[in-house]
């Protein structure tokens, strides 16, 4: 907008004009697009999209060797760079201008390569096995058809795959480029069905091994998915597979590092932060505690791209991940497995346990699990080892929340109010029902889930409390995690740990529990006497006293 089109100055108006009015207008330039959600390179380069360059990491895969593998969460950019490998393959030419791989299309030995992409997250699974074979016919007749290869409706899955790579081969006289996407995402729809796992698993199994028996047609294989699977037929037939899922060369290359936001985003930011009233450096500082932390390799540390790009579009510091499609078979994992959130929280592992993970991903203990997939990362730990933990606040909460929804499970309409009964009462201050919401929400966990989970926990990291102690405090913080309130766990002062530090709407509460026969008043003085809420002016102190039996709050007592 340009405020030459008044007739005369208006000061009135201009007084009246909020101040970001004339950043967003006056000072800010029109920003190219936000790729927010786009899985296509194509579409983000013809559409003038911002895209961070990651075509360094493509061509050197292609120079170093023709075979690899990739384990990402969903949401972090493997789809797109399936595409992205996909149009380099295809010599397109004009999409890559200005990036690293337009030198790769200009080599005067480079030629373009028939490309069979298989995203094998489209394939329909929620109606079952019959559904499951003809979306998987449906999907390789249509790859037929875009390559103007004769399709053979006759044919199984595996066998129309065969036939497709080498009537390609042969139609193009030129090797094929194939690119997996989601291997594994028929399976994990079932893997918490271990009878329907295993037959679509069979099914998969006959169909990968296609490309070991087609190998002398391809030139390139790519294959990426959120878990590694042995008995998939991926590994047992691809002998010279790499997987780079844990080289530090390639732990950039999805994601987005620290650097590529100040590069490709910094106008975007300023433009949050403007908004919010707020420093350029404040809002990073925010930024990185919320959306930063994803550590795949040791080294290097990424934000989560699908996160990041819906902050700037809202400006809101949301949990996005939660709905991105993976909630409900972790969700599944979680509860089939009695896990909590709190036993992963700086759990030791080994350097052997980074770099030499089991290959059966279906027997690995869960914090293998959870770690190939991307919902744990690397810390620092002794000299020697490592330690794993959430990547970042967004993640923590995220998982959290979907605890706190396996142990209530909607049995009743009343569930679907906790959250907004327990924001109520931290905003009143009122302890009497904040009490009470607690109360619900212990009365809802199973009796005998998570005790074994409880005692491993205290006994991996030295906790001087009981099983049951250590099961209510963890629920409680998954609880109001999920609920989206601002909470800490053993929070250290000079004279000892918090259980539960609670910060909503300005309020301040600094919680102790105590099992009985121990006393909420003894609860009470002990954060009085070893000044837990000391660095918090007006906090709400409230001690605690639950019966393990019960699983219920028999008494409290505030100050």
């Amino acid at each position: 907008m340009n405020l030459k089109i008044f007739s005369q100055p208006c000061p009135y108006l201009l007084r009246k004009l909020p101040r970001q009015f004339f950043y967003l207008t006056l000072m800010q330039p029109k920003l190219p697009k936000l790729p927010t959600g786009i899985q296509t390179f194509s579409h983000i380069r013809e559409d003038g999209s911002v895209y961070a360059d990651k075509t360094k990491y493509l061509v050197d895969l292609i120079d170093s060797g023709n075979v690899y593998f990739l384990v990402r969460p969903r949401r972090f950019g493997k789809s797109l760079t399936c595409s992205t490998f996909e149009a380099l393959f295809q010599g397109r030419k004009e999409l890559f201008k200005g990036l690293y791989a337009e030198e790769f299309l200009n080599r005067p030995g480079f030629k373009p390569s028939p490309v069979i992409r298989l995203d094998m997250s489209a394939v329909a699974t929620y109606e079952g096995l019959d559904t499951f074979k003809k979306s998987m016919l449906y999907m390789v007749n249509s790859l037929s058809r875009n390559l103007d290869i004769e399709e053979n409706e006759n044919l199984l899955p595996a066998n129309m795959l065969n036939h497709l790579i080498e009537r390609t081969f042969k139609k193009y006289g030129e090797k094929v480029v194939l690119i997996i996407d989601e291997y594994d995402s028929p399976y994990t729809s079932y893997f918490n069905n271990p009878e329907m796992a295993n037959t679509v698993r069979a099914l998969l199994r006959d169909f990968y091994k296609q490309i070991k028996v087609n190998e002398q047609y391809l030139r390139f294989i790519f294959i990426t998915g959120i878990t590694k699977t042995a008995k998939m037929g991926i590994f047992s037939t691809l002998n010279n597979i790499t997987d780079i899922s844990l080289d530090e060369r390639y732990g950039e290359m999805c994601g987005l590092t620290e650097e590529e936001l100040y590069k490709y985003f910094t106008p975007y930011i300023e433009r949050v932060a403007n908004k919010m009233e707020i420093s350029f450096a404040d809002l990073m500082a925010r930024i990185k505690h919320y959306y930063d932390g994803f550590c795949f390799d040791g080294k290097h540390y990424l934000y989560n791209p699908f996160s990041f790009l819906l902050f700037l579009g809202q400006g809101d510091f949301l949990n996005y991940w939660i709905g991105s499609g993976t909630s409900k078979f972790l969700s599944d994992y979680l509860k089939d497995r009695n896990l909590t959130v709190e036993q992963f929280r700086g759990m030791p592992v080994s350097e052997d346990f980074i770099f030499n993970p089991p290959k059966e991903i279906e027997v690995a203990p869960p914090e293998s699990f959870l770690y190939q997939s991307g919902y744990l990362s690397l810390r620092p730990g002794t000299e020697e080892d490592y330690s794993l933990d959430y990547p970042n606040t967004e993640v923590l909460n995220s998982m959290s929340q979907l605890l706190a929804q396996n142990i209530l499970s909607c049995k009743n309409e009343s569930d679907l109010h906790y959250s907004r009964d327990l924001r109520k009462a931290l905003y009143d201050k009122n302890i009497e029902d904040l009490v009470d919401v607690f109360n619900r929400l212990l009365a809802s966990i199973p009796h005998n889930d998570f005790d074994l989970a409880a005692r491993q926990d205290i006994k991996l990291k030295g906790y001087k409390m009981t099983a049951q102690e250590w099961l209510c405090r963890s629920c409680l913080l998954a609880f109001l995690r999920g609920c989206g309130v601002v909470v800490s766990g053993e929070v250290q002062t000079n004279r000892g740990r918090a259980d539960l530090v609670i910060e909503s709407k300005g309020n301040c509460f600094v919680l102790e529990l105590k099992m009985l026969p121990e006393t909420a008043e003894q609860a009470l003085r002990q954060i009085i006497d070893n000044g837990y809420a000391e660095p918090y002016p007006n906090a709400v102190i409230l001690g605690l006293a639950i019966d393990s039996e019960k699983r219920q709050i028999a008494e409290w007592k505030a100050d």
